[in-house]
């Protein structure tokens, strides 16, 4: 087997768990590959299962606080790829459980679904992902092979002709309907045959000429009079002019005098003309009026300017040929969706004839490794259902005799457990952390040396946590967490410490005879620990 990584992404980092249980307040640092958890009965162990499955979600039950706390609060530092990811869950006495990611509010669900992809839970009680449908599903595929990519093309394929053959009005009620509303907004816009997007601007100046036409010449007749001919202005300069002209030091002046003339002479003869121009005409003011109305009412239906009406009227002509082009078009459509769904049936059943192949094998591969843990007589089936084969279900029955049922309605958490063992061995590809608890449930001796050393050897590509009563287990730890208990006579509280070598030969001393301070159970302590090290080596 081989090494461990010194360093495995993700992982659970870190735990503090306070006042869960027995546990007054314990905070545990985990490394990757395999880590036991051990310590006498009653102490707490299924506790650390308990708190990983809070910061998965899992209920909260009020009655885990412990006595005379106003809470629980577990807190676990995930890293994820390149991030650290914290969770923290609260549990008070009374009132509902609060959760929290990277310190932000957050819902149980949303708990759930981050660890659903971090943390797989294995034991009697707990959540596993692997015991979901679609989880059954990919892990067949995985160890198959199965090709999906032809099925999910052709299924793309054909929700892309759907979404077509939908916008080109797949019920004819409802296209005959647009078309009748589509054929009277195009109509009433062709009409209108609006071309200039300033043509509003446009008409408002010319119906504010319009409307005062007759105040317009009168002030331009009154302005005429003043400015024409022997007008007051004009005979102002002329006199001003004549004072001045011949006048050297004047000179310039009486220039500028003269020029000034000149342009009011200028400025007369434009003013006559413009004014020529102006005419009173009620009827072409209320053709622009009725205009303007009619572009008014346009941007109402169509659009927040003539721009927007100009772009819709664009928009529904092509909409209206579409809808007009549809029996055609539909035509086409429907020989593309009848050869789309018959390569999505052919893909299926291909799908489904290359996992009916690889469940016999899987369920093989399975059953190989429950004969090393200590299930000699177990038989796992792999049932394949539906038409793609979608109904994938992993079965166990773990007694000779007894009926193949759904992993999920195995009774015996330590069955249960050791099964999901045994396929974790076979698929690799899961939650990077896995948690086993009860694993070590009814087997002993040389069972129990193969339970740790699968345990290992999922561990060269997952982290591992095993809660074990066994010291043949715990001896193929990588590091080892105990759980001990005090009782002052009012209160019992539980610790957690992670030991050092020297510390583990004593503990393993301890499971082995129920005497930690025994030499004979320390050497063979030594020897399960020298054993182990060698068999995660070989």
């Amino acid at each position: 087997m081989s090494q461990v990584r010194a360093r495995m992404l993700p992982m659970l980092l870190e735990m503090r768990v306070a006042d869960l249980g027995v546990i007054e307040e314990v905070s545990i640092l985990f490394g990757p590959g395999l880590t036991a958890v051990t310590g006498e009965t009653g102490a707490g162990k299924t506790l650390i299962v308990g708190a990983i499955e809070l910061l998965l979600g899992g209920r909260a039950d009020p009655s885990i606080v412990r006595p005379g706390s106003d809470e629980a609060v577990v807190e676990g530092r995930f890293l994820t790829g390149d991030d650290e990811v914290l969770v923290r869950r609260v549990v008070p006495r009374d009132g509902r459980s609060r959760a929290y990611l990277d310190g932000q509010l957050a819902t149980a669900a949303a708990l759930a679904d981050l660890g659903s992809s971090l943390v797989d839970l294995h034991g009697q009680h707990a959540h596993q992902n692997l015991l979901a449908g679609p989880a059954q599903r990919a892990a067949l595929d995985r160890f198959g092979g199965v090709d999906l990519a032809p099925l999910h093309d052709a299924v793309e394929s054909l929700a892309a002709i759907d979404i077509e053959l939908e916008s080109v009005g797949g019920d004819e009620r409802a296209r005959a309907r647009e078309i009748d509303l589509l054929r009277y907004q195009v109509a009433e816009l062709d009409d209108a045959a609006i071309e200039d997007p300033d043509e509003d601007d446009r008409l408002a100046a010319e119906a504010a000429i319009l409307a005062d036409a007759g105040a317009h010449r009168e002030a331009a007749g009154a302005a005429l009079v003043l400015l024409d001919g022997d007008g007051p202005v004009s005979e102002a300069l002329a006199s001003a002019l004549g004072h001045l002209v011949e006048r050297p030091p004047f000179s310039d002046l009486a220039d500028r005098l003269a020029g000034m003339g000149a342009d009011l002479a200028d400025l007369s003869a434009s003013l006559r003309v413009l004014a020529e121009t102006v005419e009173e005409d009620p009827a072409r003011l209320d053709e622009v009026g009725e205009r303007r109305r009619l572009l008014a009412e346009f941007r109402r239906k169509y659009g927040n300017s003539l721009v927007e009406v100009m772009d819709y009227h664009r928009d529904a002509a092509e909409r209206l040929a579409g809808l007009l082009d549809h029996d055609a078009r539909a035509a086409v459509l429907d020989a593309e969706r009848v050869a789309a769904e018959a390569a999505r049936v052919e893909a299926a059943g291909v799908v489904r004839d290359a996992r009916r192949r690889a469940a016999p094998d899987l369920a093989a591969r399975i059953e190989s490794y429950l004969r090393e843990l200590a299930m000699p007589t177990a038989s796992i089936g792999v049932s394949v259902d539906g038409e793609a084969g979608d109904d994938v279900v992993i079965l166990l029955a773990a007694n000779s005799g007894a009926a193949l049922l759904p992993l999920s309605k195995v009774a015996s958490g330590g069955e249960l457990a050791r099964a999901m063992l045994a396929v974790r061995r076979v698929l690799t590809a899961s939650p990077p952390t896995q948690v086993f608890d009860e694993v070590d449930a009814g087997i002993g001796g040389e069972v129990a040396h193969a339970v740790g050393a699968s345990l290992a050897e999922l561990a060269t590509h997952s982290q591992v946590l095993v809660v074990t009563h066994l010291a043949q287990v715990a001896a193929y730890a990588h590091s080892q967490v105990t759980v001990t208990k005090r009782d002052d006579g009012e209160m019992t509280v539980a610790t957690a410490t992670v030991l050092g070598d020297d510390e583990r030969v004593v503990e393993l001393s301890r499971m082995l005879s129920g005497s930690p301070e025994s030499g004979t159970a320390q050497d063979h302590a030594v020897e399960l620990l020298a054993a182990a090290s060698a068999s995660r080596e070989a």
